[in-house]
């Protein structure tokens, strides 16, 4: 709050042109920042508080009165104070009637209390018009703008001008407020901003499973089987090797599981021949957080790309190349130059390179500034068109590191085959039912279920009989 004093100054009041009064009870920081923001909009604020003879760095321009001579100023009453100073309110109910009361607070859990304390206000002031808003904006967010944090704000109550006085509001301060419904929705809207990362918790979950299993599976190949078989000490693989094969692997496997639902959702439009019956609720989830897994790929797959520019300079790396040179001059011989090694050392590193930028592509356009900026259609052929190609130069990045090594038996360790074979399976299977689906014998028939037309829809006996229904 130290940017916003006594003597700060609206940017944008004109007092000839001021617009209707609102009284903010509370001078919290929360209080002072929505005050602040109404006043460089236009609005003439009142504050209300218990103590106004001490209340201090409120903007100027703004009065500072008690709750009951605040509350006679204006019309729409903002609540910036807990629910456990809401009794206070209770004497105030003959000046509060007919008012509206704008809840904004949150509570310290999620359903700390049984009803919302939207409800509870609506309980304890019943001649008041209570609507729920502005609970989803910290007084951060007010102070900077709203340019650099979340501009959405929910908004329910039963009193349908009520709401849409305050949504009118909303959009004045540069907020986007998006109607709730009635007051029931409040508990679910207070219930909101404390659930912490909602949609990334299965992303979270799945990257987690992927790592710890592909990092276990690594060290028994490379640290357990070395040292079981010939006592060799390779700990020291744990540090950068092994997170290089553990993050490639699991951004592949990530990419994969972000356009497996999508197949998954069109196998089952099939078999069922319509589009008009809802997914499996895990299917659904799967689905909505398909933005969210894409962007955990892209960030193991950053970690890949910054690991394996630190791999010239490691110690072991520059131990093999110092020793493989001296043992090359003691012995007078020299490696012959391979042309197919080098295609396909060129070609491995080309298709990384390429599935990297359209993996860097996929993740910019997921953002909100950028995909704002697109139509629907610009925006599918990205996520949709690119990012299968992101997933097969992906692919076949892996396949080409791999090489002939697949079929060598020298290549297993304990009949466990490398990591990045496992990370084959689920790409490989997408991209082959995804070939399937789109045969034009089978895209034809899933174009016209997604259109709307049904495999067992049966036309009604009116219809049959040349009367139409109703």
């Amino acid at each position: 709050m130290e940017t916003m004093g006594a003597d700060a100054l609206p940017l944008t009041v004109n007092s000839s042109e001021k617009r209707e009064s609102v009284c903010v009870f509370g001078t919290g920081d929360f209080g002072k920042s929505l005050g602040f923001k109404m006043l460089q909009c236009g609005y003439a604020v009142v504050f209300g508080s218990r103590n106004p003879q001490v209340s201090s760095l409120l903007p100027r321009g703004a009065e500072v009165l008690s709750y009951s001579e605040g509350a006679s100023k204006s019309d729409v009453i903002i609540l910036a104070m807990r629910r456990e100073h809401y009794d206070c309110l209770a004497e105030l109910a003959d000046h509060l009637s007919g008012k509206i009361l704008v809840d904004v607070s949150n509570n310290r859990k999620i359903n700390q209390y049984p009803e919302s304390n939207a409800e509870y206000l609506a309980q304890l002031v019943p001649g008041a018009r209570v609507v729920k808003a502005f609970n989803t904006i910290s007084a951060w967010a007010l102070q900077s703008g709203t340019l650099d944090a979340s501009r959405q704000v929910f908004v329910c109550g039963d009193d349908s001008k009520a709401k849409q006085r305050v949504m009118d509001i909303a959009r004045t301060l540069g907020l986007t407020p998006l109607d709730q419904g009635s007051l029931v929705a409040a508990k679910e809207i207070e219930n909101y901003p404390l659930k912490l990362f909602p949609m990334w918790r299965l992303p979270f979950y799945m990257s987690s499973v992927l790592c710890v299993f592909f990092f276990v599976y690594c060290v028994i190949r490379e640290v357990i089987y070395p040292y079981v078989n010939g006592k060799t000490d390779s700990t020291f693989r744990l540090a950068v090797s092994i997170p290089n094969r553990v993050f490639p692997v699991t951004a592949l496997t990530l990419l994969a599981l972000v356009y497996l639902p999508g197949v998954l959702a069109a196998v089952l439009q099939l078999y069922r021949g319509t589009k008009y019956r809802r997914f499996p609720n895990w299917l659904d989830h799967w689905m909505l957080c398909r933005k969210q897994l894409g962007l955990v790929a892209l960030g193991f797959a950053f970690l890949h790309a910054i690991y394996t520019l630190v791999i010239p300079i490691r110690y072991y790396v520059r131990w093999r190349l110092r020793n493989g040179t001296i043992t090359q001059a003691l012995a007078n011989k020299d490696s012959p130059f391979s042309t197919s090694a080098a295609w396909i050392s060129d070609s491995y590193l080309a298709l990384g390179i390429l599935g990297f930028f359209l993996f860097l592509l996929l993740g910019i356009t997921s953002l909100p500034s950028v995909s704002n900026m697109v139509n629907w259609r610009e925006f599918r052929f990205v996520q949709s068109k690119l990012g299968y190609l992101t997933l097969v130069l992906c692919t076949a990045h892996t396949l080409v590191y791999g090489g002939k090594r697949f079929l060598s038996p020298g290549i297993l360790r304990w009949n466990l085959p490398s990591a990045y074979i496992l990370a084959l399976i689920i790409p490989c299977t997408v991209l082959v039912m995804k070939f399937i689906l789109v045969l034009p014998c089978i895209d034809k028939t899933l174009t016209r279920i997604r259109q709307g037309w049904e495999r067992n829809s049966q036309p009604s006996k009116s219809a049959l009989n040349g009367k139409p229904d109703i």
